[in-house]
């Protein structure tokens, strides 16, 4: 029996597709950006915040012995492409400016069927429940608002806020200790059999594999304690919570 629940977002509770490729997601970033002052042309602004992203990147990875595993707060780049352009930019603007690029560049998000029925149960049984993903907090903490789960988590671990991400042990670890969880009593669900499978038994947590149609592809199988591979999320409360009905009955 599990007392903490932790689960990944996008491909585990949330189906989403973004295009940050689209023309007119720069036409229209570089129309906010002007009438700030910043003065970019479409092309000019999308090849400065891919430069800016890679010297994030690489400032992130200099920053980690686990270079690989880093993740940079990609709200600075947006705050930088002011710089560039001479504009003073407050924290505030930056922040809002990434929650535009990202309404913009999103064709979709949604829950997966079944989602708020199982948050729900967890929390009436009095689970803890977590949310530990690769994400960008100024992307994602408004999607979670917008699709009304924020209310179900006794915690949110987002990796652009502690500067490493899944599969790193540290990252897993952070949350353990914040929270003063124990391993042996908390469970992992996730899509991704690298990030989320491996990196949660590496600090000793049961895992349970749910795979979707945005997970990794060479995803075929799966070392998971439970897996679901049919992307029916509604079988997950089976799995996970089977040994707390049996004792019920």
């Amino acid at each position: 029996m599990y007392r903490n629940y932790i689960f990944d977002f996008y491909g585990t509770l949330a189906d989403i597709h973004t295009d940050e490729d689209n023309p007119w997601l720069w036409e229209k970033m570089s129309e906010i950006y002007r009438a700030f002052g910043a003065e970019y042309g479409p092309r000019e602004l999308k090849l400065a915040f891919r430069k800016l992203e890679r010297r994030e990147k690489g400032k992130a990875g200099r920053e980690n012995t686990l270079r690989e595993n880093a993740e940079p707060d990609l709200t600075r780049v947006f705050s930088a492409l002011y710089h560039e352009k001479g504009v003073y930019c407050e924290a505030e603007k930056a922040e809002m400016t990434a929650v535009v690029f990202r309404a913009l560049s999103r064709d979709y998000l949604r829950l997966y069927d079944g989602v708020e029925e199982l948050l729900g149960e967890l929390r009436r049984r009095g689970k803890g429940i977590y949310l530990l993903s690769n994400a960008q907090a100024d992307f994602t903490m408004p999607e979670i608002r917008m699709l009304g789960i924020d209310q179900y988590f006794n915690g949110i671990f987002l990796s652009s806020e502690q500067g490493c991400k899944k599969p790193s042990d540290l990252f897993f670890r952070r949350l353990l200790e914040r929270y003063g969880l124990e391993p042996s009593e908390s469970i992992m669900i996730g899509n991704d059999e690298t990030a989320d499978i491996a990196g949660a038994k590496s600090v000793g947590m049961d895992t349970l594999y749910f795979h979707t149609e945005i997970s990794p592809e060479q995803d075929c199988i799966s070392t998971a304690d439970y897996c679901v591979m049919d992307g029916d999320f509604g079988k997950i409360g089976k799995l996970i919570l089977r040994e707390d009905n049996e004792q019920e009955e």
